[in-house]
């Protein structure tokens, strides 16, 4: 093989949905502050039987069914997530004994709000070298749980959900080439950190951030793919803020595609945010079997990785 591919995807959200007029009861904010600052309307909260392991056994679920495939297919499960409280056992192990994956390469991968795009080149490397043949790729992620909802200007940010991948290798590349990176001396914008963990930021260093250099770095990312943005028919950022994603993808020159907007509704969710995205896309029929979508994860550590998939 020589390389691999997108089978399928699938996504899993609480139950539970908080409004901006639910937050407005909790702290000094608005529904006119949120949505003009932030564009984000809704987000899903779970609730304590729900921890992070089994968001992503759920999404992992949908993604194995539409597949057609089940838990002896896989040989190599990866999550993506920031919010996995224990050490070990891992999600991934947790989740492969939910889903009863017999005997999987199991790895956990924590590079926060790019970890599903930096998950997913690592099993794009691995199916390429041989040390797979299948595997599960989840990003998701329990940002309530780390949230401080005493703070209006990150509470109001965040919710919670996974998105998974089904990865196969392939005859013909459907994964193009990782671009990623990172700026670790700047680590300090987006913080996971104390006891107990809650999340922080600057978030005028990471807008200025967000709006210099990416856009740069994601055409960067179709030019290894051999694709120009213009041939694009979707861009599937990191849902972290309405005011970041509409400019990057303006800039970007992907003038044809369908933009993912799914931080409206679900808020960031972190590692889950793409994945989350990019099924919904597929399940509302807005891109096509074979569509070249760009997806592109940046935010902790100020990280970043992309790559240009072939849509499943």
């Amino acid at each position: 093989m020589i390389g691999s591919r997108i089978a399928a995807v699938g996504h899993y959200q609480p139950a539970r949905v908080l409004t901006n007029e639910d937050l407005a009861g909790m702290v000094d904010t608005s529904d006119e502050w949120i949505t003009s600052r932030v564009g984000i309307r809704t987000r899903h909260i779970a609730g304590p039987d729900e921890p992070v392991d089994e968001l992503a056994a759920q999404a992992a679920g949908k993604a194995l069914a539409a597949a057609g495939r089940t838990a002896d297919d896989i040989d190599m499960v990866l999550v993506a997530t920031s919010t996995a409280i224990d050490r070990s056992p891992n999600m991934a192990a947790r989740v492969a004994a939910r889903l009863g994956v017999p005997g999987p390469a199991a790895l956990d991968l924590n590079v926060v709000c790019a970890g599903f795009t930096h998950a997913l080149a690592t099993a794009d490397h691995a199916l390429r070298a041989g040390a797979a043949t299948r595997a599960l790729v989840i990003g998701a992620d329990k940002m309530s749980e780390v949230a401080d909802w005493t703070d209006r200007s990150t509470c109001v940010l965040v919710g919670d959900g996974a998105g998974a991948a089904v990865v196969e290798a392939a005859d013909e590349p459907g994964i193009g080439p990782v671009l990623w990176g990172s700026v670790p001396e700047m680590g300090h914008a987006v913080r996971i950190e104390g006891t107990p963990p809650r999340f922080a930021q600057e978030g005028q260093s990471v807008y200025r951030w967000a709006a210099t250099r990416l856009p740069v770095v994601a055409r960067q990312a179709c030019e290894k793919a051999g694709l120009a943005p213009e041939d694009l028919a979707a861009v599937v950022l990191h849902q972290a803020n309405l005011r970041i994603i509409e400019p990057l993808a303006a800039r970007l020159g992907a003038v044809n595609a369908v933009v993912a907007r799914d931080v409206t509704e679900s808020g960031n969710t972190s590692a889950a945010s793409i994945p989350l995205a990019l099924s919904k896309l597929v399940e509302r029929g807005q891109i096509a079997t074979g569509d070249p979508v760009l997806l592109f994860g940046f935010g902790g550590n100020l990280s970043y990785a992309g790559q240009v998939v072939r849509c499943p």
